[in-house]
């Protein structure tokens, strides 16, 4: 008897494509056999999966077809980020290519990013570029404008652009509060499985898998480019996405965030360098503290944050995750003199 991943190859090698009630049938296997098998296979590379469920077909990787590319150049001037979609999805057959919830999350994530353009900008035109292919489907909104950090910095009159970035991750950052809540790029970045924001010399990576964020400084580019994508076999849910951050507790409101504090630096000594990390910060109810790759924090620094930040804000829950021994203990000693000199 041929082993039932020669059998697999065999036969996906005489025809373009296969089911997995075909392949079942011509190997008399069971669902769940067949289904280990075929997860072998496309992990090793060897054999690719479109579609999903009872739709999904099969074929060889060597005979994948290209991706699909689609391109636009639009004036912004009185656009519509959803007909854009619209056009965009229906042109990809999104509807029968993803899954309906990963559907939403590029419907949303998209939309998003394209209003932003169309709103803060002040570019003229942009270029978009849509690809769908056998592992993922991503995005690119590229304009010419004003530059998302340079904007940010300026409206809300921030030191630098830095700064302004700084803000941005934060969330429920924005320079329209009568028109836009600030929340756009926070949760278009927790959905993606990569999601770059590059401006000026400062380019943002989200990185889902690796629950991590990246920043670097990059070749000056005029305005902002937006990269996003997302794979096609993801089970991430929108809903759940927006859950983690506005959860029931909070009224389903953005009350939680998280901030990696290594992105501002690696060492943290003094009271200044906390207040620049809490700036604004009083406008959430929970705060969780990334310390991954952070090494030591002076005691100032864990005092301004544990102390003098706690007090003047009990109704703020300040979390913490990461946290190496030195800064454990340096935490540590601060609450516990901060009780002893309450008594």
């Amino acid at each position: 008897m041929v082993p039932a991943k020669i059998g697999i190859l065999e036969h996906l090698s005489n025809c373009d494509e296969a089911s997995g009630r075909e392949l079942r049938e011509v190997l008399g296997i069971s669902r769940q056999a067949l289904s280990a098998h075929l997860r072998t296979l496309i992990a090793r590379g060897e054999v690719i999966k479109s579609g999903s469920t009872r739709a999904a077909r099969y074929s060889l990787a060597s005979r994948a077809p290209s991706a699909r590319v689609l391109k636009r150049d639009l004036g912004l001037s009185d656009l519509d980020e959803a007909d854009v979609y619209q056009d965009f999805a229906l042109s990809l057959s999104l509807n029968s290519q993803l899954r309906k919830s990963a559907e939403a999350i590029i419907r949303y994530g998209f939309t998003e990013m394209l209003n932003n353009a169309i709103d803060h900008s002040e570019a003229d035109r942009c270029s978009i570029r849509f690809q769908l292919d056998d592992g993922a489907i991503s995005f690119e909104i590229r304009e010419r404008g004003i530059g998302i950090f340079h904007s940010i910095a300026t409206k809300l009159d921030l030191e630098d652009q830095q700064a302004a970035m700084i803000e941005l991750l934060k969330g429920r950052t924005t320079t329209m509060r009568e028109h836009h809540s600030g929340e756009g790029i926070f949760f278009t970045s927790k959905a993606a499985d990569r999601f770059v924001l590059r401006s000026h010399r400062i380019q943002i990576e989200w990185d889902t898998h690796k629950d991590d964020v990246f920043v670097s400084k990059q070749r000056f580019i005029a305005g902002t480019r937006v990269s996003f994508l997302l794979r096609r076999g993801t089970r991430r849910k929108l809903e759940d996405v927006f859950r983690s951050f506005a959860p029931a507790e909070y009224d389903f409101q953005f009350q939680k965030t998280r901030l990696h504090v290594r992105l501002l630096q690696s060492d943290y000594i003094s009271r200044s360098e906390a207040r620049r990390l809490l700036t604004n910060l009083e406008k959430f109810k929970e705060v969780l503290l990334n310390f991954k790759h952070v090494q030591t924090i002076g005691q100032g620094f864990a005092d301004e944050i544990f102390r003098v930040f706690a007090t003047r804000n009990p109704g703020i829950l300040v979390r913490t995750e990461n946290m190496n021994a030195v800064i454990t203990a340096m935490i540590r000693h601060v609450q516990i003199a901060a009780r002893s000199s309450e008594r």
